[in-house]
Protein backbone atom coordinates (compact mmCIF):
# COMPACT_ATOMS: atom_id res chain seq x y z
CA UNK A 1 0.00 0.00 0.00
CA UNK A 2 1.45 3.38 -0.98
CA UNK A 3 1.80 6.21 1.52
CA UNK A 4 -1.15 8.24 0.21
CA UNK A 5 -3.48 5.29 0.69
CA UNK A 6 -2.38 5.12 4.33
CA UNK A 7 -3.07 8.82 4.79
CA UNK A 8 0.59 9.83 5.03
CA UNK A 9 1.55 13.17 3.60
CA UNK A 10 3.76 13.25 0.56
CA UNK A 11 4.52 15.76 -2.17
CA UNK A 12 4.74 15.53 -5.94
CA UNK A 13 6.41 18.12 -8.13
CA UNK A 14 5.48 19.41 -11.56
CA UNK A 15 5.19 22.68 -13.45
CA UNK A 16 2.83 25.25 -11.97
CA UNK A 17 0.43 27.09 -14.25
CA UNK A 18 -1.13 30.35 -13.16
CA UNK A 19 -0.94 31.58 -9.63
CA UNK A 20 -2.47 30.50 -6.37
CA UNK A 21 -3.02 27.57 -4.06
CA UNK A 22 -6.12 25.55 -3.25
CA UNK A 23 -7.09 22.41 -1.37
CA UNK A 24 -9.80 19.90 -2.18
CA UNK A 25 -10.75 16.25 -2.76
CA UNK A 26 -9.65 14.45 -5.90
CA UNK A 27 -11.81 13.17 -8.71
CA UNK A 28 -9.95 11.37 -11.47
CA UNK A 29 -10.72 11.36 -15.16
CA UNK A 30 -12.18 8.08 -16.34
CA UNK A 31 -9.58 5.59 -17.45
CA UNK A 32 -9.06 5.40 -21.22
CA UNK A 33 -10.71 2.61 -23.18
CA UNK A 34 -8.51 -0.49 -23.48
CA UNK A 35 -6.64 -1.21 -26.67
CA UNK A 36 -8.93 -3.23 -29.01
CA UNK A 37 -7.96 -6.89 -29.26
CA UNK A 38 -6.24 -7.78 -32.51
CA UNK A 39 -8.30 -10.75 -33.71
CA UNK A 40 -8.82 -11.71 -37.39
CA UNK A 41 -12.00 -10.30 -38.93
CA UNK A 42 -13.83 -12.74 -41.22
CA UNK A 43 -17.18 -10.98 -41.66
CA UNK A 44 -18.60 -8.64 -44.29
CA UNK A 45 -15.75 -6.25 -45.14
CA UNK A 46 -18.02 -3.68 -46.80
CA UNK A 47 -20.35 -3.55 -43.79
CA UNK A 48 -17.41 -3.23 -41.40
CA UNK A 49 -15.96 -0.39 -43.47
CA UNK A 50 -19.36 1.38 -43.42
CA UNK A 51 -19.48 0.99 -39.64
CA UNK A 52 -16.10 2.70 -39.32
CA UNK A 53 -17.13 5.47 -41.74
CA UNK A 54 -20.27 6.17 -39.72
CA UNK A 55 -18.33 6.31 -36.43
CA UNK A 56 -15.87 8.80 -37.95
CA UNK A 57 -18.74 10.97 -39.21
CA UNK A 58 -20.51 10.92 -35.85
CA UNK A 59 -17.29 11.85 -34.06
CA UNK A 60 -16.65 14.68 -36.51
CA UNK A 61 -20.15 16.08 -35.93
CA UNK A 62 -19.82 15.83 -32.14
CA UNK A 63 -16.48 17.65 -32.16
CA UNK A 64 -17.81 20.45 -34.37
CA UNK A 65 -20.81 20.92 -32.09
CA UNK A 66 -18.52 21.15 -29.08
CA UNK A 67 -16.24 23.56 -30.92
CA UNK A 68 -19.17 25.89 -31.60
CA UNK A 69 -19.92 25.98 -27.86
CA UNK A 70 -16.33 26.26 -26.68
CA UNK A 71 -14.77 29.48 -27.92
CA UNK A 72 -11.14 30.50 -27.38
CA UNK A 73 -8.26 28.07 -27.67
CA UNK A 74 -10.52 25.05 -27.14
CA UNK A 75 -12.55 25.94 -30.21
CA UNK A 76 -9.44 26.05 -32.40
CA UNK A 77 -8.24 22.67 -31.16
CA UNK A 78 -11.67 21.00 -31.42
CA UNK A 79 -12.05 22.20 -34.99
CA UNK A 80 -8.61 20.75 -35.75
CA UNK A 81 -9.72 17.44 -34.20
CA UNK A 82 -12.85 17.45 -36.36
CA UNK A 83 -10.63 17.86 -39.41
CA UNK A 84 -8.61 14.83 -38.29
CA UNK A 85 -11.78 12.72 -38.17
CA UNK A 86 -12.70 14.04 -41.64
CA UNK A 87 -9.34 13.28 -43.24
CA UNK A 88 -9.86 11.18 -46.43
CA UNK A 89 -6.39 9.67 -46.04
CA UNK A 90 -7.32 8.40 -42.58
CA UNK A 91 -10.56 6.90 -43.89
CA UNK A 92 -8.66 5.17 -46.69
CA UNK A 93 -6.10 3.77 -44.26
CA UNK A 94 -8.83 2.40 -41.98
CA UNK A 95 -10.69 0.86 -44.93
CA UNK A 96 -7.49 -0.80 -46.15
CA UNK A 97 -6.77 -2.26 -42.72
CA UNK A 98 -10.30 -3.67 -42.50
CA UNK A 99 -9.87 -5.22 -45.97
CA UNK A 100 -6.66 -6.87 -44.71
CA UNK A 101 -8.55 -8.62 -41.91
CA UNK A 102 -8.83 -6.11 -39.06
CA UNK A 103 -11.96 -5.27 -37.12
CA UNK A 104 -13.18 -1.68 -37.40
CA UNK A 105 -12.09 -1.00 -33.81
CA UNK A 106 -8.61 -2.38 -34.39
CA UNK A 107 -8.24 -0.63 -37.75
CA UNK A 108 -9.16 2.73 -36.21
CA UNK A 109 -6.76 2.15 -33.32
CA UNK A 110 -3.82 1.21 -35.57
CA UNK A 111 -4.42 3.98 -38.11
CA UNK A 112 -4.64 6.74 -35.50
CA UNK A 113 -1.75 5.29 -33.49
CA UNK A 114 0.33 5.68 -36.65
CA UNK A 115 -0.71 9.33 -36.96
CA UNK A 116 0.00 9.89 -33.27
CA UNK A 117 3.50 8.46 -33.57
CA UNK A 118 4.14 10.54 -36.68
CA UNK A 119 3.29 13.71 -34.75
CA UNK A 120 5.56 12.64 -31.89
CA UNK A 121 8.42 12.15 -34.34
CA UNK A 122 7.96 15.58 -35.92
CA UNK A 123 9.14 17.57 -32.94
CA UNK A 124 7.70 19.73 -30.18
CA UNK A 125 4.97 21.68 -31.98
CA UNK A 126 3.33 18.72 -33.72
CA UNK A 127 3.90 16.44 -30.73
CA UNK A 128 1.56 18.73 -28.80
CA UNK A 129 -1.23 17.42 -31.04
CA UNK A 130 -0.63 13.76 -30.20
CA UNK A 131 -2.98 14.00 -27.20
CA UNK A 132 -5.67 15.35 -29.52
CA UNK A 133 -5.19 12.42 -31.91
CA UNK A 134 -5.51 10.00 -29.01
CA UNK A 135 -8.74 11.68 -27.96
CA UNK A 136 -10.20 11.31 -31.47
CA UNK A 137 -9.25 7.63 -31.42
CA UNK A 138 -11.00 7.07 -28.08
CA UNK A 139 -14.16 8.79 -29.31
CA UNK A 140 -14.35 6.80 -32.54
CA UNK A 141 -13.77 3.49 -30.75
CA UNK A 142 -16.40 4.42 -28.16
CA UNK A 143 -18.88 4.95 -31.01
CA UNK A 144 -17.98 1.58 -32.51
CA UNK A 145 -18.31 -0.31 -29.24
CA UNK A 146 -21.43 1.52 -28.05
CA UNK A 147 -19.95 2.79 -24.79
CA UNK A 148 -19.56 6.37 -23.53
CA UNK A 149 -16.29 8.03 -24.43
CA UNK A 150 -14.03 8.59 -21.42
CA UNK A 151 -14.56 12.07 -20.07
CA UNK A 152 -14.49 14.36 -17.10
CA UNK A 153 -16.26 13.27 -13.91
CA UNK A 154 -19.46 14.94 -12.79
CA UNK A 155 -19.88 16.25 -9.25
CA UNK A 156 -22.22 18.52 -7.31
CA UNK A 157 -19.38 19.56 -5.01
CA UNK A 158 -16.01 21.22 -5.79
CA UNK A 159 -13.09 18.92 -6.63
CA UNK A 160 -9.54 18.80 -7.93
CA UNK A 161 -9.45 17.09 -11.34
CA UNK A 162 -6.56 14.65 -11.77
CA UNK A 163 -5.79 13.13 -15.17
CA UNK A 164 -3.02 11.81 -17.37
CA UNK A 165 -3.79 14.76 -19.61
CA UNK A 166 -6.87 16.73 -20.50
CA UNK A 167 -8.22 16.71 -24.05
CA UNK A 168 -9.85 19.94 -25.23
CA UNK A 169 -13.05 18.03 -26.04
CA UNK A 170 -13.34 17.18 -22.34
CA UNK A 171 -12.69 20.69 -21.10
CA UNK A 172 -15.69 22.02 -23.04
CA UNK A 173 -18.07 20.10 -20.78
CA UNK A 174 -16.25 20.81 -17.52
CA UNK A 175 -18.33 22.62 -14.93
CA UNK A 176 -15.67 25.17 -14.07
CA UNK A 177 -17.68 26.33 -11.06
CA UNK A 178 -16.87 22.96 -9.47
CA UNK A 179 -13.27 22.45 -10.65
CA UNK A 180 -10.89 23.85 -8.04
CA UNK A 181 -7.69 22.93 -9.86
CA UNK A 182 -6.16 20.67 -12.51
CA UNK A 183 -3.37 18.16 -11.92
CA UNK A 184 -1.93 16.10 -14.79
CA UNK A 185 0.88 13.60 -15.11
CA UNK A 186 1.48 14.60 -18.73
CA UNK A 187 1.86 17.90 -20.50
CA UNK A 188 4.01 20.93 -19.87
CA UNK A 189 3.66 24.65 -19.30
CA UNK A 190 2.94 25.03 -23.02
CA UNK A 191 0.54 22.10 -23.50
CA UNK A 192 -3.14 22.55 -24.35
CA UNK A 193 -4.08 21.81 -20.74
CA UNK A 194 -1.81 24.59 -19.49
CA UNK A 195 -3.05 27.07 -22.09
CA UNK A 196 -6.68 26.27 -21.28
CA UNK A 197 -5.98 26.62 -17.55
CA UNK A 198 -4.58 30.10 -18.14
CA UNK A 199 -7.55 31.06 -20.31
CA UNK A 200 -9.98 29.99 -17.57
CA UNK A 201 -7.82 31.33 -14.70
CA UNK A 202 -7.65 27.83 -13.20
CA UNK A 203 -4.93 26.77 -10.78
CA UNK A 204 -2.99 23.89 -12.35
CA UNK A 205 0.16 21.82 -11.95
CA UNK A 206 1.12 19.76 -15.01
CA UNK A 207 3.77 17.12 -15.67
CA UNK A 208 3.41 15.91 -12.07
CA UNK A 209 5.58 12.93 -11.20
CA UNK A 210 3.33 10.66 -9.13
CA UNK A 211 -0.02 12.07 -10.27
CA UNK A 212 -1.07 8.65 -11.60
CA UNK A 213 -0.92 7.30 -8.04
CA UNK A 214 -3.33 9.84 -6.58
CA UNK A 215 -6.61 8.11 -5.81
CA UNK A 216 -10.20 9.33 -5.95
CA UNK A 217 -11.30 11.06 -2.76
CA UNK A 218 -7.84 11.88 -1.45
CA UNK A 219 -7.37 15.42 -0.15
CA UNK A 220 -4.68 17.33 -2.04
CA UNK A 221 -3.15 20.76 -1.75
CA UNK A 222 -2.35 22.21 -5.19
CA UNK A 223 0.22 25.00 -5.18
CA UNK A 224 0.72 26.49 -8.64
CA UNK A 225 3.21 29.05 -7.33
CA UNK A 226 5.60 26.31 -6.20
CA UNK A 227 4.58 23.65 -8.74
CA UNK A 228 3.82 21.22 -5.90
CA UNK A 229 0.92 18.88 -5.12
CA UNK A 230 0.73 17.71 -1.50
CA UNK A 231 -1.28 14.56 -0.83
CA UNK A 232 -3.01 14.26 2.58
CA UNK A 233 -1.75 17.66 3.78
CA UNK A 234 -1.82 18.58 7.45
CA UNK A 235 -4.81 20.63 8.61
CA UNK A 236 -2.55 23.61 9.35
CA UNK A 237 -1.21 23.52 5.80
CA UNK A 238 -4.74 23.58 4.42
CA UNK A 239 -5.75 26.52 6.62
CA UNK A 240 -2.69 28.46 5.53
CA UNK A 241 -3.34 27.65 1.89
CA UNK A 242 -6.95 28.76 2.05
CA UNK A 243 -5.87 31.96 3.76
CA UNK A 244 -3.38 32.68 0.98
CA UNK A 245 -6.01 31.94 -1.65
CA UNK A 246 -8.56 34.24 -0.01
CA UNK A 247 -5.98 37.02 0.15
CA UNK A 248 -5.75 37.00 -3.63
CA UNK A 249 -9.44 37.86 -4.06
CA UNK A 250 -9.20 41.56 -4.72
CA UNK A 251 -10.26 44.26 -7.14
CA UNK A 252 -8.10 43.84 -10.20
CA UNK A 253 -5.80 46.83 -10.67
CA UNK A 254 -6.19 48.80 -13.87
CA UNK A 255 -3.90 51.10 -15.77
CA UNK A 256 -0.48 50.47 -17.28
CA UNK A 257 2.04 47.88 -16.24
CA UNK A 258 4.44 49.63 -13.92
CA UNK A 259 6.65 49.14 -10.89
CA UNK A 260 6.12 50.76 -7.51
CA UNK A 261 8.52 53.58 -8.43
CA UNK A 262 6.62 54.38 -11.63
CA UNK A 263 8.96 52.52 -14.01
CA UNK A 264 6.76 51.50 -16.93
CA UNK A 265 6.71 47.84 -18.00
CA UNK A 266 4.18 47.53 -20.84
CA UNK A 267 2.02 44.41 -20.49
CA UNK A 268 1.23 43.09 -23.95
CA UNK A 269 -0.77 40.09 -25.10
CA UNK A 270 0.15 36.92 -26.97
CA UNK A 271 -2.50 36.39 -29.66
CA UNK A 272 -2.91 33.76 -32.34
CA UNK A 273 -5.72 35.16 -34.52
CA UNK A 274 -7.43 38.53 -35.09
CA UNK A 275 -10.43 37.20 -33.15
CA UNK A 276 -8.26 37.10 -30.01
CA UNK A 277 -7.78 40.87 -30.10
CA UNK A 278 -10.98 41.85 -28.30
CA UNK A 279 -10.35 39.42 -25.43
CA UNK A 280 -6.82 40.80 -25.06
CA UNK A 281 -8.12 44.37 -24.81
CA UNK A 282 -10.77 43.34 -22.31
CA UNK A 283 -8.02 41.98 -20.06
CA UNK A 284 -6.16 45.28 -20.22
CA UNK A 285 -3.47 44.46 -22.78
CA UNK A 286 -1.47 47.55 -23.78
CA UNK A 287 -0.75 46.07 -27.18
CA UNK A 288 0.41 42.80 -28.72
CA UNK A 289 3.87 41.48 -27.96
CA UNK A 290 3.50 38.29 -29.98
CA UNK A 291 1.16 38.04 -32.94
CA UNK A 292 1.53 34.45 -34.14
CA UNK A 293 0.87 34.63 -37.88
CA UNK A 294 0.90 30.84 -38.38
CA UNK A 295 -2.91 30.68 -38.28
CA UNK A 296 -2.99 31.70 -41.95
CA UNK A 297 -0.47 29.09 -43.07
CA UNK A 298 -1.08 25.87 -41.13
CA UNK A 299 -3.12 23.11 -42.77
CA UNK A 300 -2.84 24.56 -46.29
CA UNK A 301 -1.45 23.11 -49.50
CA UNK A 302 -0.15 26.50 -50.67
CA UNK A 303 0.63 29.72 -48.84
CA UNK A 304 -1.99 32.47 -48.55
CA UNK A 305 -1.86 35.28 -51.10
CA UNK A 306 -0.55 38.72 -50.21
CA UNK A 307 -4.09 40.10 -50.48
CA UNK A 308 -5.47 37.49 -48.07
CA UNK A 309 -2.71 38.20 -45.58
CA UNK A 310 -3.27 41.95 -45.80
CA UNK A 311 -6.95 41.47 -44.99
CA UNK A 312 -6.30 39.41 -41.86
CA UNK A 313 -3.38 41.48 -40.57
CA UNK A 314 -5.36 44.68 -41.05
CA UNK A 315 -8.26 43.21 -39.06
CA UNK A 316 -6.02 42.74 -36.03
CA UNK A 317 -4.02 45.95 -36.37
CA UNK A 318 -7.19 48.06 -36.52
CA UNK A 319 -8.07 46.94 -32.98
CA UNK A 320 -4.78 48.33 -31.64
CA UNK A 321 -4.68 51.85 -33.08
CA UNK A 322 -1.90 53.79 -31.37
CA UNK A 323 -0.60 50.64 -29.68
CA UNK A 324 2.37 48.38 -30.37
CA UNK A 325 1.78 45.15 -32.29
CA UNK A 326 4.77 42.84 -32.69
CA UNK A 327 4.14 40.40 -35.54
CA UNK A 328 6.28 37.29 -35.71
CA UNK A 329 6.76 36.12 -39.26
CA UNK A 330 5.93 32.51 -40.05
CA UNK A 331 7.45 30.20 -37.45
CA UNK A 332 7.44 26.91 -39.29
CA UNK A 333 9.70 24.26 -40.68
CA UNK A 334 10.27 20.59 -40.17
CA UNK A 335 8.59 20.54 -36.75
CA UNK A 336 5.54 22.37 -38.17
CA UNK A 337 5.46 20.67 -41.56
CA UNK A 338 3.90 22.72 -44.34
CA UNK A 339 3.61 21.14 -47.78
CA UNK A 340 4.72 24.31 -49.54
CA UNK A 341 7.97 24.66 -47.57
CA UNK A 342 10.98 23.04 -49.18
CA UNK A 343 12.80 21.08 -46.50
CA UNK A 344 14.53 17.71 -46.47
CA UNK A 345 13.52 14.87 -44.17
CA UNK A 346 15.27 15.32 -40.83
CA UNK A 347 16.14 12.90 -38.05
CA UNK A 348 15.85 15.66 -35.42
CA UNK A 349 13.47 18.39 -36.65
CA UNK A 350 13.79 20.49 -33.48
CA UNK A 351 17.43 21.08 -34.46
CA UNK A 352 16.76 21.45 -38.17
CA UNK A 353 15.11 23.80 -40.65
CA UNK A 354 13.01 25.85 -38.25
CA UNK A 355 12.01 29.49 -38.16
CA UNK A 356 14.29 31.88 -40.05
CA UNK A 357 16.23 28.97 -41.57
CA UNK A 358 13.12 27.63 -43.25
CA UNK A 359 12.17 31.12 -44.41
CA UNK A 360 15.61 31.78 -45.89
CA UNK A 361 15.27 28.57 -47.87
CA UNK A 362 11.84 29.74 -49.06
CA UNK A 363 12.43 33.47 -49.38
CA UNK A 364 9.45 34.25 -51.67
CA UNK A 365 7.11 33.25 -48.80
CA UNK A 366 8.92 35.58 -46.41
CA UNK A 367 8.90 38.43 -48.95
CA UNK A 368 5.15 38.05 -49.50
CA UNK A 369 4.53 38.13 -45.76
CA UNK A 370 6.66 41.22 -45.21
CA UNK A 371 4.91 42.95 -48.11
CA UNK A 372 1.52 42.12 -46.59
CA UNK A 373 2.54 43.27 -43.10
CA UNK A 374 3.90 46.53 -44.49
CA UNK A 375 0.65 47.17 -46.38
CA UNK A 376 -1.48 46.38 -43.31
CA UNK A 377 0.69 48.61 -41.15
CA UNK A 378 0.37 51.49 -43.62
CA UNK A 379 -3.42 51.08 -43.70
CA UNK A 380 -3.84 51.31 -39.91
CA UNK A 381 -2.67 53.43 -37.00
CA UNK A 382 -1.07 50.60 -35.03
CA UNK A 383 2.63 50.76 -34.23
CA UNK A 384 3.79 47.71 -36.17
CA UNK A 385 6.99 45.89 -35.26
CA UNK A 386 8.12 42.68 -36.97
CA UNK A 387 10.41 39.94 -35.72
CA UNK A 388 11.94 36.70 -36.95
CA UNK A 389 11.82 33.41 -35.00
CA UNK A 390 14.62 31.01 -34.07
CA UNK A 391 17.46 33.38 -34.95
CA UNK A 392 20.82 31.89 -33.96
CA UNK A 393 23.42 34.53 -34.81
CA UNK A 394 24.34 37.95 -36.17
CA UNK A 395 24.28 36.84 -39.81
CA UNK A 396 20.66 35.70 -39.58
CA UNK A 397 19.78 38.89 -37.72
CA UNK A 398 21.29 41.06 -40.46
CA UNK A 399 19.49 39.05 -43.15
CA UNK A 400 16.06 39.61 -41.63
CA UNK A 401 16.51 43.24 -40.62
CA UNK A 402 17.84 44.16 -44.08
CA UNK A 403 14.93 42.44 -45.80
CA UNK A 404 12.38 44.11 -43.50
CA UNK A 405 13.89 47.50 -44.26
CA UNK A 406 13.54 46.76 -47.98
CA UNK A 407 9.77 46.65 -47.48
CA UNK A 408 9.69 49.85 -45.44
CA UNK A 409 9.28 48.14 -42.05
CA UNK A 410 11.28 50.41 -39.77
CA UNK A 411 11.17 48.44 -36.50
CA UNK A 412 12.61 44.97 -37.07
CA UNK A 413 13.84 42.60 -34.40
CA UNK A 414 14.50 38.96 -33.65
CA UNK A 415 13.48 36.37 -31.10
CA UNK A 416 16.02 35.01 -28.65
CA UNK A 417 15.09 31.33 -28.37
CA UNK A 418 18.45 29.75 -29.13
CA UNK A 419 21.20 30.01 -26.49
CA UNK A 420 23.70 31.24 -29.09
CA UNK A 421 21.66 34.39 -29.76
CA UNK A 422 21.55 35.10 -26.02
CA UNK A 423 25.33 34.77 -25.77
CA UNK A 424 25.71 37.09 -28.78
CA UNK A 425 22.99 39.49 -27.66
CA UNK A 426 25.31 42.51 -27.66
CA UNK A 427 26.15 41.98 -31.33
CA UNK A 428 22.57 41.07 -32.24
CA UNK A 429 21.29 44.31 -30.69
CA UNK A 430 23.88 46.21 -32.69
CA UNK A 431 21.74 45.35 -35.72
CA UNK A 432 18.20 44.56 -34.52
CA UNK A 433 15.94 47.32 -33.24
CA UNK A 434 14.75 45.06 -30.41
CA UNK A 435 14.76 41.47 -29.23
CA UNK A 436 12.01 39.35 -27.68
CA UNK A 437 12.94 36.37 -25.53
CA UNK A 438 10.91 33.21 -26.18
CA UNK A 439 11.37 31.44 -22.87
CA UNK A 440 9.59 28.24 -23.97
CA UNK A 441 12.17 27.27 -26.58
CA UNK A 442 15.06 28.93 -24.78
CA UNK A 443 14.39 26.68 -21.79
CA UNK A 444 14.18 23.44 -23.77
CA UNK A 445 17.27 24.22 -25.84
CA UNK A 446 19.30 25.33 -22.83
CA UNK A 447 18.48 22.20 -20.84
CA UNK A 448 18.26 19.78 -23.79
CA UNK A 449 14.82 18.63 -22.63
CA UNK A 450 11.76 18.37 -24.88
CA UNK A 451 9.15 20.49 -23.15
CA UNK A 452 6.37 18.01 -23.96
CA UNK A 453 7.99 15.08 -22.22
CA UNK A 454 6.32 14.66 -18.82
CA UNK A 455 9.26 12.73 -17.27
CA UNK A 456 11.47 15.73 -18.09
CA UNK A 457 9.13 18.27 -16.47
CA UNK A 458 11.68 19.35 -13.88
CA UNK A 459 13.94 20.54 -16.71
CA UNK A 460 11.13 22.37 -18.50
CA UNK A 461 11.18 25.22 -16.03
CA UNK A 462 12.10 28.82 -16.93
CA UNK A 463 13.05 29.40 -13.28
CA UNK A 464 16.19 27.36 -13.93
CA UNK A 465 19.25 29.51 -13.12
CA UNK A 466 20.88 28.58 -16.44
CA UNK A 467 17.93 30.07 -18.32
CA UNK A 468 17.81 33.14 -16.09
CA UNK A 469 21.50 33.78 -16.63
CA UNK A 470 20.96 33.78 -20.39
CA UNK A 471 18.08 36.22 -19.91
CA UNK A 472 20.45 38.46 -17.94
CA UNK A 473 22.96 38.43 -20.80
CA UNK A 474 20.23 39.70 -23.09
CA UNK A 475 18.97 42.23 -20.54
CA UNK A 476 22.47 43.60 -20.00
CA UNK A 477 22.92 43.94 -23.77
CA UNK A 478 19.64 45.79 -24.03
CA UNK A 479 20.63 48.20 -21.26
CA UNK A 480 24.02 48.85 -22.88
CA UNK A 481 22.52 49.46 -26.32
CA UNK A 482 19.43 51.32 -25.15
CA UNK A 483 17.22 48.96 -27.14
CA UNK A 484 14.05 47.19 -25.94
CA UNK A 485 14.15 43.65 -24.58
CA UNK A 486 10.78 41.92 -24.41
CA UNK A 487 9.75 38.53 -23.07
CA UNK A 488 6.96 36.71 -24.90
CA UNK A 489 7.26 33.16 -23.56
CA UNK A 490 4.94 31.57 -21.01
CA UNK A 491 7.34 32.62 -18.24
CA UNK A 492 5.96 36.17 -18.42
CA UNK A 493 2.59 34.91 -17.16
CA UNK A 494 4.10 33.83 -13.81
CA UNK A 495 3.73 36.95 -11.61
CA UNK A 496 6.82 36.41 -9.45
CA UNK A 497 8.92 35.34 -12.40
CA UNK A 498 7.72 38.44 -14.25
CA UNK A 499 9.30 40.55 -11.48
CA UNK A 500 12.56 38.61 -11.82
CA UNK A 501 12.54 39.03 -15.61
CA UNK A 502 12.17 42.79 -15.23
CA UNK A 503 15.01 42.74 -12.71
CA UNK A 504 17.12 40.93 -15.30
CA UNK A 505 16.50 43.63 -17.88
CA UNK A 506 13.18 42.92 -19.61
CA UNK A 507 11.52 46.21 -20.61
CA UNK A 508 8.15 44.72 -21.63
CA UNK A 509 6.26 41.48 -21.06
CA UNK A 510 3.88 39.67 -23.42
CA UNK A 511 1.64 37.01 -21.95
CA UNK A 512 -1.68 35.20 -22.01
CA UNK A 513 -4.37 37.89 -21.57
CA UNK A 514 -5.95 36.18 -18.55
CA UNK A 515 -2.68 36.53 -16.61
CA UNK A 516 -2.25 40.29 -17.15
CA UNK A 517 -4.12 41.36 -14.01
CA UNK A 518 -2.06 39.17 -11.66
CA UNK A 519 1.22 40.24 -13.25
CA UNK A 520 0.23 43.91 -13.13
CA UNK A 521 -0.56 43.58 -9.42
CA UNK A 522 2.71 41.81 -8.63
CA UNK A 523 4.89 44.31 -10.51
CA UNK A 524 3.43 47.12 -8.42
CA UNK A 525 4.86 45.55 -5.27
CA UNK A 526 8.48 46.13 -6.39
CA UNK A 527 10.67 49.05 -7.37
CA UNK A 528 13.20 48.60 -10.15
CA UNK A 529 15.95 48.50 -7.53
CA UNK A 530 14.22 45.76 -5.50
CA UNK A 531 13.40 43.77 -8.64
CA UNK A 532 17.07 43.88 -9.63
CA UNK A 533 18.13 42.82 -6.15
CA UNK A 534 15.71 39.89 -6.22
CA UNK A 535 16.94 38.85 -9.68
CA UNK A 536 20.57 38.97 -8.54
CA UNK A 537 19.73 36.66 -5.66
CA UNK A 538 17.67 34.22 -7.72
CA UNK A 539 20.23 33.62 -10.48
CA UNK A 540 22.63 32.35 -7.82
CA UNK A 541 20.26 29.51 -6.89
CA UNK A 542 21.38 25.92 -7.56
CA UNK A 543 18.08 24.80 -9.12
CA UNK A 544 14.76 25.98 -10.50
CA UNK A 545 12.97 24.91 -7.31
CA UNK A 546 15.43 26.81 -5.17
CA UNK A 547 15.15 29.91 -7.35
CA UNK A 548 11.36 29.86 -7.10
CA UNK A 549 11.51 29.36 -3.34
CA UNK A 550 13.83 32.35 -2.97
CA UNK A 551 11.44 34.54 -4.94
CA UNK A 552 8.36 33.35 -3.05
CA UNK A 553 10.10 34.11 0.25
CA UNK A 554 9.81 37.78 -0.71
Amino acid sequence: MHEAAMGLRRTCRGVGVGRGVIAGPVLRMQDPLPEPIDVPFTGDVSAEQSRATLALAQTRTELRERAARAGGHAQDVLEAQALMADDPALAEDIAARIASGKTAERAVYEALATVQQMFMNLGEYMAARSTDVGDVCQRVIARLTGVPAPGAPESSTPFVLVAQDLAPADTVLLDLSQVLALVTSGGSATSHTAILAREKSLIAVVGVDGADDIADGELVLVDADAGVVTIAPAAKQVRTALSRSAARIRVSPSGPGELADGTLVPLLANVGTPSNAIAALEHGAEGVGLFRTEFLFLGRRRPPSVAEQVEHYTELLEEFAGKRVVARVLDAGADKPLSFLRSPAEANPALGMRGIRALQANEPILRDQLEALAAAGAATEAELWVMAPMVADVEETAYFVTLAREFGLQTAGVMVEVPSSAVLAGQVLGIADFVSIGTNDLTQYTLAADRLQGPLARFQDPWHPAVLRLVKLVGDAGLASGRPVGVCGEAAADPMLAVVLVGLGATSLSLAPAAISDVRHQLRQFTLESARALAAEVIGAPSAAAARAMALAH
